[in-house]
């Protein structure tokens, strides 16, 4: 892949969504299809019901689109391409189901938990078996050591898949957070993957780019349109599979800080608010703490933004150079 053609998927995909999102968006709100919000969500957050959702539907088609194209354009149809753009189809189906029973029956329920637990569990499954299947490395390294054990490598990226999706759609509560971290977090890999020479990882990393600068012109504050789970989902499996295909899964811990420290937020809450009956946040995600200490909305996206580069550009200083 010559450096020249590097900019056709980030152009590709951000195109289709920049063309294809206002006529979904004005599809959505001509059949009064908006976002539920939870009862137990942050009362100040009432006036975004109704705001059109599942945004994520657009830039995957965008993303899938321009894989295919490019891909062969560039002749970069491996494994690894592949797998990466099973699990985002199959994590955004997930997303999609979710959102399609919420806003058929204007509830904020979709699938259940254990239905939605099941299908990435069942997921998850599929990646390793094909992970398996195509003899990619198995070597876990944790600290000074490597463990070399299939049946643990194969548990362990089932949880690295459920996990990140988990942790990517949990972050999703406020308008262009989710997006920019995202497009932080892929422009990370984007160069991880350059400096490897993975090209395919690297093509793909830059679809994404491309498509959520797309998308951030619709989702920034006030957003015209969510990416719903549909899009959440996709975009946290999506980086989970890419870390462990290049080799370096912890490596998202760091660049993805952000998600892991929204998620052990509702960890933290729920364990404690179990134990003890008492609340360590004001709400969780954190995000919405920050929100009831008296954070603007855009402060809080700016900042989480801002410890993402941070996070990303460290990881790149100390253990790339």
């Amino acid at each position: 892949m010559e450096n020249v053609n590097f900019l056709w998927p980030l152009v590709s995909s951000f195109l289709i969504v920049v063309l294809l999102m206002p006529l979904f968006i004005k599809m959505m709100l001509s059949h009064k299809e908006g976002q539920q919000i939870r009862e137990e969500g942050p009362k100040w957050q009432v006036y975004k019901a109704g705001t059109p959702t599942m945004g994520g539907v657009i830039f995957l088609i965008a993303i899938m689109a321009t894989i295919i194209w490019t891909g062969s354009y560039n002749d970069l149809y491996t494994i690894v391409l592949l797998l990466i753009s099973l699990m985002l189809f199959l994590f955004g189906l997930i997303g999609f189901l979710d959102d399609f029973i919420k806003l058929k029956n204007n509830r904020n329920l979709g699938l259940y938990a254990w239905q939605k637990s099941l299908l990435q569990l069942l997921f998850a499954v599929v990646f390793a078996a094909l992970y398996y299947y195509n003899h990619l490395p198995i070597d876990l390294q944790i600290g000074p050591w490597i463990l070399h054990s299939t049946i643990i490598f194969v548990f362990f990226i089932m949880f690295w898949l459920i996990g990140f999706s988990n942790a990517v759609n949990l972050t999703d509560g406020l308008d262009g957070l989710v997006c920019g971290l995202s497009l932080i977090a892929y422009a990370t890999y984007a160069y991880l993957a350059y400096v490897q020479q993975n090209n395919d990882i690297l093509l793909i990393c830059l679809t994404v780019c491309g498509a959520m600068l797309g998308f951030i012109i619709f989702n920034h504050k006030p957003a015209k349109i969510f990416m719903g789970d549909v899009g959440s989902l996709a975009l946290g499996a999506g980086l989970a599979a890419i870390a462990i295909l290049l080799g370096n899964p912890w490596s998202l811990l760091w660049i993805g800080i952000v998600f892991v420290v929204e998620t052990a937020s509702v960890i933290i809450q729920v364990s404690v608010f179990k134990a003890t009956g008492k609340r360590v946040f004001k709400m969780s995600p954190i995000h919405h703490h920050f929100e009831m200490s008296g954070w603007s909305e855009w402060k809080v996206v700016t900042t989480f933004w801002l410890v993402g580069l941070l996070a990303s550009i460290s990881y790149l200083l100390i253990f790339v150079g």
